[in-house]
């Protein structure tokens, strides 16, 4: 299997705050539809589960957790240790 590196394109992203989501699940409804309860923290303070809608289908998203705009306007929630492993700020 070959190695590639991703190229660098400048997306857009941002720490999650109240507002930016889709919409909001009761607790029950995000676990039937996969939530890990367990390792799920509200980054809301909210009793509902805050979500974005992917290429991928629905995302809740998790305290920490950055918003980002890929380059066709596609928008997917990811891990702050893991955004903050892979991104940089751009210099443009």
């Amino acid at each position: 299997m070959g190695k590639y590196i991703k190229n660098p394109i400048p997306v857009e992203a941002i720490e999650y705050s109240t507002g930016m989501e889709d919409g909001f699940d009761e607790l029950d409804i995000a676990v039937n539809s996969g939530l890990d309860s367990e390792h799920y923290e509200n980054p809301a303070d909210l009793n509902k589960i805050p979500y974005i809608y992917t290429l991928e289908g629905k995302h809740y998203i998790n305290k920490g957790d950055y918003i980002i705009t890929g380059v066709d306007g596609e928008r997917y929630p990811c891990k702050r240790e893991i955004f903050l492993k892979t991104y940089s700020p751009a210099n443009i």
